[in-house]
């Protein structure tokens, strides 16, 4: 008799499949990790960027939490798969490190709170200077100040004092008194503009303002610390440099390529090199550093080679690796140790490092180094656009260079100085082509605006500074000190002419700057997704990154172009005319409110005034518009003047149209068929950009959250 069991039903369809299927999805994921072992570290870095990214764009405790709780549960899924496999180390340890990011940026912004004030104030300011920024072609000296306690002043603030009431310059480590009048940091006048709030946060400063009166300012005397001594050396060394080269932008670039000071530089010259690619040139940053140490490393290798007894018995390559090193710490000092630059600074002595003991110089690995450094300790930087441009370029071209074809087609080879030439100018071209199109998210997410002609201009541009700008810089300061500096001093003159020449000629090409209206923040973060899973893998899998990419960019391209731009303070309305133009509901907007408007509804022409169209009907105190969008007629009323209008006259054209914008209190009575814009609703949301054809309101107050530096009431 046959035993019960031996006969049992056969497994569902697909019990066996699915097992075996999950099987050969995991043994591909592994080896797929297996040969990409060697990259899989590098994502360290951006696992801790990406937490940091999550605190600063979700908008409240809320969202922090379930972040973390998110990035808790991906660990866990890491874990569950197992950590003897890549793939459950690769999920816990990139959880780990996005929560360690989010962690450590929130723990920096409790930690460098301090009070501010909460309103405009005029009053007596005392204290001492900490810093001194020189802007000769403002007018204007920019200080930083540590008032008195007793004044019940925030811990710093910064004052811009007009030059012509400075009787002799200004040194770090003096006091001050002058009467000022003193503002809360600005957020973003409209959304999608520069958060100067944010900045000023991180930074400790409470108030920024003007000096009202001439100050009464006493120099410090022997007691100043090393940091008030070296800002003073980095001022003299500014106004020696600026004084030695014809013409003041001309000397305001050679005193930014030696002290990172670009006071002094037209604001029509720093938009010329915005405009063809070339800004980047101004800050000192990686291309800065890399000249100085590397020439000093050079100078010093071939001078102690001279000595046949240290060429034959000393380690000559450790001594001029040291003596670079000193030179990149010593520059990297006198340039203000700004943030790129320490970046900088960080990645030369890895090179260096790794020169002396004889491994390969510039390596993803590097640059991956130098950015878990900086994060780790000014997290608040990933939120900058110099954070972001300087890693995005480098990590592109270390990655365009890396490449088995790209290698292969640099390497050196015996050949004629026409074809080794030929070569050196298309791998340059290739870099800069590769690096443009690795910025263009950046710029057009942070200024709305990209070059077009950037590569071509940083073909002769940056060989020009490199090579010819800062050594002739340095050599005309070396022979400064004998008195004999001027022929080099004329070099250095004609070699920025030819650079601002350069700048110039391409930024007014026809065509030389693409706009983008304000980006959102999910089509940019596919945008930075894409192209790190290009720049950090090595196999196939990489072409993957490509479709976020292609995402993110018909993401951006198609975002609505707003109608209106109102700024928080409710003063300034940017009408958008969809044809390339923008009319401004007051003509005597200054040039900088000119320019946030402009780049935020993606225009690049001159703005008009709000009078000059057809359809508007203006006095001096009221402006009536018509807007044909979304198949309808919109009726904008906004008032420009601070004087109080008849009431009657005021509720019937509020009644009348479709949305009203003062920058007062409007009246109860005044009641428009859609939105009333006034000062009490500002100060919830802070500036806004309307879209007419959704009727969607997109505010600066949404975009900041609950941050520690907001203001807005909520």
């Amino acid at each position: 008799m046959l035993k019960a069991g031996l006969f049992r039903a056969p497994p569902p369809i697909g019990s066996a499949v699915r097992p075996a299927i999950g099987h050969r999805i995991a043994a591909r994921l592994e080896a797929w990790l297996e040969a990409e072992r060697d990259q899989v570290a590098l994502w360290l870095p951006v696992a801790l960027g990406g937490g940091i990214a999550l605190w600063l764009v979700l908008p409240d405790r809320n969202g922090w939490f379930a972040a973390l709780a998110l990035l808790a549960g991906i660990a866990l899924c890491g874990v569950a798969l197992g950590v003897g496999r890549r793939a459950g180390r690769l999920l816990l340890v990139g959880a780990l490190a996005a929560i360690a990011g989010l962690l450590l940026v929130w723990a920096r912004a409790d930690w460098v709170a301090a009070p501010r004030i909460d309103r405009p104030v005029v009053t007596e300011v005392a204290g001492r200077i900490e810093a001194v920024e020189r802007m000769p072609a403002r007018e204007l000296t920019r200080l930083t100040i540590a008032p008195d306690a007793g004044l019940l002043l925030p811990h710093r603030i910064r004052l811009n004092v007009d030059q012509a009431d400075l009787e002799r310059p200004v040194a770090a480590g003096g006091r001050i008194r002058v009467r000022a009048r003193l503002m809360p940091p600005a957020p973003p006048a409209v959304p999608g503009a520069y958060d100067f709030a944010r900045a000023a946060w991180f930074q400790g400063i409470g108030a920024t303002g003007k000096a009202l009166d001439p100050p009464r300012i006493v120099p410090a005397g022997d007691g100043r610390g090393p940091l008030d001594w070296l800002a003073d050396r980095r001022a003299r060394l500014s106004e020696h440099i600026e004084a030695r080269v014809t013409g003041m932008s001309a000397g305001g670039i050679a005193a930014s390529l030696a002290t990172g000071d670009q006071g002094a530089i037209a604001e029509e010259d720093v938009e010329a090199l915005r405009r063809s690619g070339l800004a980047h040139l101004l800050s000192v940053s990686g291309l800065h550093v890399s000249a100085v140490v590397g020439g000093v490393l050079l100078l010093a290798l071939r001078l102690l080679a001279l000595s046949p007894a240290l060429a034959l018995r000393a380690p000559l390559l450790l001594i001029a690796a040291g003596a670079g090193a000193l030179a990149g710490i010593a520059y990297t000092l006198l340039s203000g140790a700004q943030v790129p630059t320490i970046r900088s600074c960080v990645a030369a002595l890895l090179v260096l490092a790794g020169i002396a003991m004889g491994r390969e110089a510039l390596t993803l690995r590097l640059v991956a180094t130098g950015a878990l450094v900086v994060l780790l300790f000014w997290p608040e930087a990933l939120a900058g656009p110099s954070f972001q441009l300087s890693f995005a370029a480098v990590t592109a071209l270390v990655a365009t260079l890396d490449h088995p074809r790209v290698a292969a087609f640099a390497a050196r080879r015996d050949e004629g100085m026409a074809a080794r030439f030929g070569r050196g100018l298309a791998v340059l071209l290739l870099s800069g082509l590769v690096i443009e199109v690795a910025l263009a998210p950046i710029a057009l997410f942070h200024f709305h605006k990209s070059g077009f002609y950037g590569a071509l201009a940083n073909m002769v541009a940056i060989p020009l500074t490199t090579f010819v700008i800062m050594p002739l810089e340095a050599l005309a300061l070396l022979l400064d000190i004998a008195g004999i500096g001027a022929p080099a001093w004329w070099l250095v003159s004609q070699a920025l002419a030819l650079l601002l020449w350069i700048a110039r000629t391409v930024a007014a090409a026809p065509g030389a700057v693409a706009m983008l209206p304000t980006m959102a923040w999910g089509a940019f973060a596919l945008m930075a997704a894409g192209g790190l899973w290009l720049a950090l893998w090595r196999t196939r899998a990489r072409r993957w990154g490509l479709l976020p990419v292609a995402a993110g960019a018909l993401w951006a391209l198609l975002s609505p172009t707003p109608d209106l731009l109102v700024t928080g303070d409710g003063r300034h309305v940017a009408f958008v005319l969809g044809d390339g133009r923008v009319a401004l509901l007051r003509d005597r907007a200054g040039d900088y409110i000119r320019g946030v408007l402009g780049e935020a509804a993606g225009v690049d022409a001159e703005a008009l005034p709000v009078d000059a169209l057809m359809q508007a009907r203006c006095s001096a105190d009221l402006c009536i518009t018509d807007i044909q969008r979304g198949g309808r007629r919109w009726r904008i009323l906004a008032t420009r003047s601070p004087y109080r209008l008849d009431w009657t006259r005021l509720s019937r054209a509020c009644a009348a149209a479709d949305i009203a914008i003062s920058e007062r209190r409007l009246p109860r009575g005044c009641t428009p068929r859609w939105l009333k814009i006034d000062r009490p609703l500002l100060a919830r949301t802070g500036g806004l950009a309307i879209d007419l054809d959704r009727g969607a309101v997109d505010s600066v107050a949404a975009a900041v959250g609950r941050h520690p530096w907001s203001t807005f009431r909520m």
